[in-house]
């Protein structure tokens, strides 16, 4: 009996002893498992925390594009007034002007041995010039040289070179 009490001591230490190391590594595993779970928890405060600045940052953008719109709308708003009251000041300034013909060049003088312009005879010393716009014969006071086109009239010169006048 001694030997079988001995026997059976021996198996509880050996299984005390196999307890404990199991034991120590549950234990062991808890405090990695406690490490792995607040690394975590951490883990998961720095994406909730960009998470929500990420939100802000998307509700200052709505807000300032919100903001840019309402400026752009108001542009178009007024640039669109400014188009009718430029479309209105051009039709009034179309009537106004709808009477107003252009003057024709006076067709020559049936006596071509006069300027059509100042009526003078030509003679030896006044040349008679060709208008090469409306065909009227005119003196050389009375015509402008166009060089290679030639010369024409004071009058359809002034109408096709306004700012000369």
């Amino acid at each position: 009996l001694p030997q079988r009490l001995a026997a059976l001591a021996t198996t509880a230490q050996e299984e005390a002893r196999q307890s404990r190391q199991q034991l120590l590594a549950q234990r062991q595993e808890v405090a990695r498992l406690q490490e792995q779970l607040s690394r975590a928890r951490q883990d998961g405060e720095r994406w909730a925390s960009a998470l929500q600045r990420a939100q802000r940052e998307a509700l200052e953008r709505e807000a300032t594009r919100g903001a840019e719109q309402a400026r752009q709308q108001e542009l178009i708003r007024d640039m669109k007034g400014r188009l009718l009251e430029l479309l209105r000041e051009k039709d009034a300034l179309w009537q106004k002007t709808e009477g107003i013909d252009t003057p024709m060049p006076s067709p020559a003088p049936h006596d071509a041995g006069l300027c059509a312009r100042c009526h003078k005879d030509f003679r030896l010393l006044s040349r008679r010039y060709n208008c090469r716009l409306c065909q009227g014969k005119v003196c050389h006071a009375c015509s402008v040289d166009m060089g290679k086109q030639g010369r024409c009239c004071l009058f359809c010169y002034q109408q096709r070179h306004p700012q000369a006048t």
